[in-house]
């Protein structure tokens, strides 16, 4: 039997040769449905929008989505009914096509087959649409070869989202089982920077370092940077897991950042810096809340499994505005879910810039939308003065334990940053030889005064972390009393010690 089975126009020879289609499978699926209504559960993530070639299918597909919606069956004759009430019934071949689609003996058990071919050829369609505009544009007079370039790579990636989020993909595609989940989605990978007790950069998930301009988070950065580039192996006394290869997005002042980058930099570093890093200078072609795939798309053209964003207001529209905001958070998202590590720099609120030293700052001080540092998986802020060598690290944003407060020193010369000795909890302990109780470290960690419950509770942390290590003893205290009580001491352990002479 004809797949056009005799109404409506059959495809001209030009169209046969231009437009991929199979009319047998487009009749096959809708006589399935008409036959079994669950079929189009079954179908429809397949097939997506405007599969079918002949627009009367398209019609005719529409009713059937109609029917089931509303849980009404889908036979030709209930069909034939609604068509003639849309007005659509003679367009699309009256009641005798109707009856013909629903005669096809394929069987519902071939539906699920036959809807892929009806999607695949509706590809193949669309694809060889955007070639003929684009050969049409090219023959224009005055046309410009980078302006259909820039056309067809959107085209192109907008074809490509619309093809993985239609079909099966689309319900498939990023599902996993629940124990592969748990055992390896990320829940047992080494840090990129810190240890598992203490992560600063958790792998799968952004580090943002925020600060005012001036106080070494770019110095900060480039440290971390060159560790990932197998250039040291440690920043802030913490270690840091090598990367294949950095793309450096250098859009706030490359000149600066150069200028920045080149203090540690060194003869013998030129292979490296060559091979693994690459740097992007100046504005993006277009902003990640415009184009949520630019991000992927520019790690995997560089071949990068690391990209550092300096500085995030350079790279959306507005930072104020909360959908822009949610869509940037969508462009991380799709880089972190294709393997891309994700460091970025931000600015503090200006009215926060003059905060004293040493003071814990809040997530409401950084700027922009509320949506950036809710979607970062840890936030680093750095407060000081602009140019001053000593400022303090906050971790305000943690993967598991919390790193700090640090007080560091930049060496503006040398593009280093070391921890002050006098606030490491361990180094403490082990100058206290009557041990130190967790107010008592609290209360060095604060700066004196008199440190709040969360401050004392913090300290409480550090101190068992010192003992699960082997490095610190724990005396518990007793109750209070006619005596008063006693409060639970630490010690440096004897290993402690004797590890540090």
């Amino acid at each position: 039997m004809p797949s056009h089975f005799g109404y409506g126009p059959a495809p001209s020879p030009e169209e046969s040769a231009q437009a991929p289609y199979n009319l047998d499978a487009e009749c096959a699926v809708l006589g399935a449905c008409m036959h079994d209504s669950s079929v189009i559960d079954t179908v429809r993530p397949i097939l997506g929008e405007d599969a079918f070639y002949r627009p009367a299918h398209e019609t005719i597909w529409h009713a059937l989505l109609t029917q089931h919606r509303e849980d009404k069956p889908t036979d030709p004759i209930v069909l034939t009914e609604l068509l003639q009430q849309q007005g659509d019934l003679q367009r699309v071949g009256d009641r005798a096509y109707l009856h013909q689609l629903a005669d096809v003996h394929y069987g519902t058990g071939g539906a699920e087959h036959h809807a892929e071919i009806v999607r695949e050829k509706a590809n193949l369609r669309r694809l060889l649409a955007s070639a003929i505009r684009t050969v049409q544009r090219a023959q224009e007079p005055g046309a410009d070869p980078e302006a259909i370039r820039s056309e067809v790579e959107a085209e192109m990636r907008a074809e490509r989202e619309r093809a993985l989020a239609s079909g099966q993909g689309r319900l498939n595609r990023f599902a996993t089982d629940g124990w592969t989940f748990v055992t390896e989605t990320g829940a047992d990978t080494e840090p990129l920077w810190g240890t598992r007790e203490k992560t600063v950069w958790a792998s799968g998930e952004s580090l943002m370092i925020v600060g005012a301009p001036g106080v070494g988070k770019t110095t900060l950065a480039h440290q971390v940077v060159f560790a990932r580039l197998g250039l040291s192996e440690t920043v802030l006394e913490m270690p840091v897991a090598p990367s294949r290869r950095v793309l450096y997005l250098a859009m706030d002042r490359p000149t600066q950042i150069a200028k920045a980058m080149r203090r540690r930099v060194f003869g013998t570093d030129e292979k490296i810096l060559r091979d693994r890093l690459v740097v992007w200078q100046g504005p993006l072609p277009a902003s990640l809340d415009k184009e949520p795939d630019l991000l992927t798309d520019l790690a995997a053209a560089h071949r990068a499994d690391t990209i550092v964003i300096d500085s995030l207001k350079d790279a959306v529209s507005t930072m104020v505005d909360d959908s822009l905001a949610v869509a940037f958070h969508n462009a991380r998202n799709r880089a972190l879910r294709g393997g891309v590590e994700i460091l970025e720099l931000h600015h503090q609120r200006k009215a926060t810039a003059d905060a004293p030293r040493g003071q814990r700052p809040s997530l409401d001080q950084v700027y922009g939308s509320t949506w950036y540092v809710s979607g970062a998986g840890s936030v680093l802020f750095v407060t000081g003065k602009a140019g001053d060598p000593a400022v303090t690290l906050h971790h305000l944003k943690t993967p598991t334990g919390e790193i700090g407060p640090l007080d560091v020193t930049h060496d503006h010369v040398r593009g280093t940053t070391t921890v002050d000795p006098t606030k490491d909890p361990a180094i403490l302990l082990r100058n206290a030889p009557g041990g130190l109780t967790a107010r008592e470290l609290a209360a060095v960690l604060v700066g004196g005064g008199d440190p709040d419950r969360a401050d004392v509770e913090k300290a409480r942390r550090h101190l068992a972390r010192l003992v699960d290590s082997g490095l610190a003893t724990k005396a518990d205290g007793v109750a209070g009393g006619a005596g008063g009580g006693q409060q639970t001491r630490y010690y440096a352990s004897s290993r402690h010690l004797t590890a540090v002479g």
